[in-house]
């Protein structure tokens, strides 16, 4: 074997063991930077400052898996909701209220016009969508025949 093609193997190993780690340390911080269930702005802010003062070890790529948490959290929290005209403000509270009891307070609501929903509402959260629109019904109608 050459010395070229053992010395990639510890690397390698290393690298992994960097990854993991990497992963294990932005976990704890994504933790940290909670506060009651929520994602505290001035705690990430905080968290990337020190580890950019620091520099740990990995600490490139903990700040990229950070990243990746807080990005995802952010999604989670966000939601979209489209109708085909503008909703009365009496709706948007009620259904306002209706998503943040179920994904909690912390959740930033977005009202849209989408006129091709033709009617009904189209809500994602997330990963989560709940589609009562006219347009969908109509398209599952067409698809039964």
């Amino acid at each position: 074997m050459s010395a070229a093609g053992g010395h990639r193997q510890p690397l390698r190993k290393q690298e992994m063991k960097i990854s993991k780690l990497a992963w294990r340390e932005a976990r704890e911080l994504f933790r940290s930077c909670r506060v009651n269930g929520l994602l505290a702005e001035n705690r990430v802010r905080q968290a990337v400052h020190l580890l950019s003062e620091k520099k740990p070890r990995g600490y490139v790529e903990i700040l990229s898996r950070l990243h990746r948490l807080v990005k995802l959290d952010l999604e989670q929290r966000a939601a979209r909701v489209e109708s085909a005209t503008p909703l009365s403000p009496d709706l948007q509270s009620e259904v306002s209220n209706e998503i943040k009891k179920k994904y909690g307070a912390g959740v930033t609501i977005l009202f849209a016009q989408n006129p091709a929903l033709i009617g009904g509402l189209r809500i994602q959260v997330g990963s989560d969508l709940y589609d009562g629109s006219v347009k969908t019904r109509l398209e599952k109608l067409e698809q039964s025949f």
